[in-house]
């Protein structure tokens, strides 16, 4: 299986790569997710460390039962070879309807297929009001006029 576009990355090819991985978390589909992942892919994820595809589909299944309403921007910060790193901002609320800015930093690595084998995330939530929220498009990807995270100041 291959997910193009492939390392070695030009600006170009990674935010392309940037927005694909953007617009598949933004369906909150776990399987369709982890498909971008190789079978061994490694996680580590604030301070919970994830091994294996089946890992991380089981792990994005209890992320968005608990993360309601969950909406992402990724805005690509450098490229080298076959690694990206990306900056993210997502809005979530928790069941009893408090909402969340959680910010965050992610390292990449691929395969030469194109597969992620090395995810690293660093991320802090921020509690916001209701009010607050900047993410407003209907569930599912976000709308190629929708401004990213430079253009809305995050």
């Amino acid at each position: 299986m291959s997910r193009p576009p492939l390392p070695p990355f030009d600006e170009a090819a990674a935010v392309l790569k940037a927005r694909a991985a953007e617009d598949a978390w933004n369906s909150r589909d776990p399987a369709r997710v982890a498909l971008a992942y190789t079978e061994g892919s490694h996680w580590r994820n604030r301070a919970e460390i994830v091994e294996g595809r089946a890992a991380i589909e089981a792990f994005l299944t209890r992320k968005w039962a608990a993360e309601l309403e969950y909406r992402l921007i990724k805005e690509v910060w450098g490229f080298r070879l076959n690694r990206i790193a990306v900056r993210f901002v997502y809005e979530s609320h928790d069941a009893e309807g408090q909402w969340f800015r959680s910010h965050g930093v992610e390292l990449w690595e691929f395969d030469e297929a194109g597969l992620m084998r090395r995810r690293v995330a660093s991320i802090n939530d921020e509690p916001i009001a209701a009010a607050d929220r900047r993410f407003h498009w209907p569930l599912g990807p976000r709308p190629a006029d929708h401004p990213g995270l430079t253009e809305l100041g995050l």
